[in-house]
């Protein structure tokens, strides 16, 4: 046992120091080698843990979404409105994206072409967003608090695929999956003003 609880911590430091050499030098400007390098590692080791660099960004990637959800758990439990917890979410994601914004150059590189296990992740946080924020619409119908309605599931997706879709004026004629970093808090505010009539939908 003591052997398997120095793997998972060796683990845990890799996942640590990739995550901040992706985040302050990104993907493309981050080698094996320096990772090795800053935590007195030999290159031998860390590709016995991780076989190649995309295979611990995977890793490092699947430990952020881990956080993401835990976070959205923790803030979802209670809520005053309705609103309050769709502003959770948005808040938590924009903050999340903005955070990490250098970690994610490996999709703005990549956005065409990204591997089958980073659409995986992707879909899974999507599906705990959905069945977190359909709970919500359930719980204040029950209340009274909005009208019945039969498909949450259903209404939760079109909202969170509509504001994914948010884009600034000037990338409206790009198909790019990440916008520039400075346009961040634009697409977080029309984010906002979307979710304010769509929640105004369900209650009149």
């Amino acid at each position: 046992m003591a052997g398997i609880e120095q793997q998972d911590i060796k683990r845990e430091k890799i996942l640590d120091a990739a995550y901040n050499r992706f985040l302050h030098y990104g993907y493309s400007k981050t080698t094996m080698n320096e990772i090795a390098g800053d935590l007195s590692f030999s290159k031998a080791l860390l590709y016995y843990y991780f076989p190649d660099k995309s295979q611990l960004y995977i890793a490092v990637m699947r430990m952020l979404a881990a956080d993401y959800i835990d976070s959205l758990n923790q803030r979802l439990e209670k809520f005053d409105t309705l609103k309050d917890a769709f502003i959770v979410q948005i808040e938590l994601k924009h903050n999340f994206i903005f955070k990490n914004y250098n970690f994610f150059d490996f999709f703005r590189v990549n956005e065409q072409n990204l591997p089958d296990t980073i659409w995986e992740i992707i879909t899974e946080i999507h599906t705990v967003e959905l069945a977190l924020l359909s709970a919500a619409i359930k719980r204040e119908s029950e209340k009274g608090n909005i009208k019945p309605l039969e498909n949450p599931e259903e209404l939760v997706d079109i909202l969170l695929d509509a504001l994914h879709g948010v884009k600034v004026s000037a990338q409206s004629h790009k198909k790019l999956m990440f916008p520039q970093k400075e346009h961040l808090d634009e697409i977080h505010a029309k984010r906002l003003l979307l979710l304010d009539i769509f929640i105004k939908g369900m209650m009149y």
